[in-house]
């Protein structure tokens, strides 16, 4: 049986390829017919009846006979060619020869691809030539419209355009050859060569329209407000030098005179329709202008500033050189009983330096306002520098003052922490007299010298003269130190043997029982009996913790309790 099942699977794969391969060229057939038929419907009839409603003379004429003679081929000719080559396919396919089939069809897309890109070409011709016609008519009956507004609006207002009146009538004249030869091209079909000019024209006209739009504002600025503004800046100069004001370094009259002449350059400029160079040296004028407007006027505010402040600062300045000296006497006064580093002495004299030379400048200052022959707006900027430096000598001069009052306060201060400190070291030392304990440790001894050794230093520093407070304070931080140190190690010192007496009376409980208990607290004693205390303390608390675990903790309770 294998023999017979073999060969019928093997003919039924055969059989199922071929149906498949053949399912496959059909479909490709019917896609070569659905794109043929896309081609053959593309609409050149339709868009060839648009064309055939313009003129057909000339370029039109030509261009219809080429694209009815190309679509003909393409419709008579090769349209019936890929028709007989898909019967070829479909009879290949029909006989199975499906390489065949596969060859034929790709010659088949290729004439379909060179059809469609023939039909294209042509329906986007035909589109661009109707478009023209209608863009074309449009646009120019729009710029003629424009044309013949402006020329209305330049006969009817020949004063606003002054000489640029003739220049701009025979731009616009010059648009009527155009406008002719437009016409001519329009009415021999060349909507092509039409829609060039239309295009010329357009981007002519929106310049010159411009330049008719903004020429009567323009020339309004040229020859009424700029000229306006100069006279009037002159005459404001003149009243302000009747006013005795100095206006020689603005250097105005040259710099109005050149205006002027650059005025005349641009009045050429807009005979020879220059606008966008007219324009932008209008602007700079104009910027110029604000500027020496603002010139003036600031010299008008400074003569303000000068008449209101330069009596103030006068007083001013007599009244910080009188403070200044005042403080210089006392700093002499204060440095008999206070010791000032060089930096500090120094700082009334360099200030009465600094007050001198200010006098002389104020005295040169004077001088020129009586004269009236400098700039207000300089004797402005001079005036406000020797008013911020009298501030800032002022400010030093205040600073050294408090200084010197804070040393009286100072030393005051130090006396009172003084007497505390003598007071806390005197009672620090009772408590320890008074601890019955048996004995002071020789550490102990050192520590209340060295405390009573730092005050009587700062106490002799307090008999020195004249007195550094500097040094004084250094003095009493270290006796501070010194005497906060050792009130602490007393106090920590007297807590350790009420501490130690608590413990050994809480072990007696065990030495009749625990002879190494006994012995260890004996030890313990005689350590506390040595004025060894942190010793007897580690030996009595190691001894009863060992024998009763936690009883420290207990002990160390019942000890603040008590306490």
């Amino acid at each position: 049986m294998i023999y017979f099942i073999i060969p019928i699977i093997v003919l039924i794969i055969a059989i199922t390829i071929i149906f498949m391969f053949r399912r496959k060229h059909i479909q490709q057939v019917g896609r070569l017919e659905q794109e043929k038929l896309q081609i053959q419907h593309k609409p050149i009839l339709e868009e060839m009846t648009k064309v055939k409603q313009l003129n057909m003379t000339g370029e039109t004429e030509e261009n219809f006979e080429r694209w009815r003679n190309e679509w003909t081929e393409v419709m008579d000719i090769h349209m019936p060619k890929i028709d007989s080559l898909l019967f070829d396919v479909e009879d290949l396919v029909d006989r199975f020869r499906f390489g065949k089939a596969t060859e034929v069809e790709k010659g088949i897309q290729e004439k379909i691809l060179f059809c469609d890109k023939k039909m294209n070409d042509i329906l986007q011709e035909l589109n661009e030539l109707v478009g023209s016609e209608e863009k074309n008519r449009i646009e120019m009956e729009k710029l003629k419209e424009q044309h013949r507004a402006a020329r209305k609006t330049i006969l009817a207002h020949q004063h606003s355009f002054g000489m640029t009146a003739n220049p701009l009538e025979k731009e616009l004249e010059a648009f009527n050859p155009k406008f002719d030869e437009f016409d001519e091209l329009t009415d021999n079909g060349n909507y092509l060569l039409a829609r060039e000019i239309v295009i010329s024209l357009s981007a002519k006209g929106d310049r010159l329209f411009e330049i008719i739009h903004e020429t009567p504002s323009l020339l309004a600025e040229l020859q009424n407000k700029i000229p306006a503004a100069l006279r009037e800046l002159r005459n404001g100069m003149k009243e302000m030098e009747e006013q005795s004001y100095y206006l020689q370094h603005l250097e105005l009259t040259d710099h109005l005179d050149a205006i002027e002449s650059e005025l005349e350059e641009l009045q050429s400029k807009m005979a020879e329709l220059q606008i966008e160079s007219v324009q932008q040296g209008t602007s700079e004028i104009n910027d110029r202008i604000d500027s020496y407007y603002d010139a003036l006027e600031n010299e008008v505010t400074a003569k303000h500033y000068v008449d209101d402040n330069h009596g103030e600062i006068a007083a001013k300045l007599v009244e910080i050189t009188a403070l200044t000296k005042e403080t210089s006497d006392e700093a002499a006064f204060v440095q008999q009983s206070y010791r000032l580093n060089e930096q500090e002495a120094q700082i009334p004299q360099q200030s009465l330096k600094k007050l001198s030379a200010i006098d002389k400048r104020f005295e040169m200052l004077a001088g020129r306002i009586e004269e009236k022959v400098s700039a207000n707006s300089s004797l402005q900027e001079e005036l406000q520098q020797i008013s911020e430096e009298l501030m800032q000598i002022a400010d030093e001069q205040d600073s050294f003052a408090n200084r010197m009052k804070n040393l009286r306060i100072d030393e005051n201060n130090v006396r009172t922490k003084l007497e505390e400190l003598s007071r806390k070291l005197q009672h620090t030392d009772r408590m320890l007299q008074k601890g019955n304990i048996p004995g002071i440790p020789d550490e102990m001894e050192a520590r209340l010298e060295e405390a009573d050794e730092q005050i009587y230093i700062v106490t002799q520093s307090l008999q020195e003269v004249p007195l550094n407070m500097s040094l004084v304070d250094t003095y009493l931080e270290s006796a501070e130190k010194a005497v906060i140190d050792v009130t602490g190690k007393v106090e920590e010192l007297l807590d350790n043997v009420m501490l130690i007496e608590w413990i050994i009376q809480y072990g007696n409980r065990y030495r009749a029982s625990n002879p190494e208990m006994h012995e260890r607290l004996l030890d313990a004693e005689e350590s506390f009996r040595q004025f060894r205390y942190a010793k007897a303390l580690e030996e009595a608390a190691t001894a009863v913790e060992e024998v009763e675990p936690g009883a420290m903790k207990r002990i160390q309770e019942l000890v603040k309790e008590h306490v």
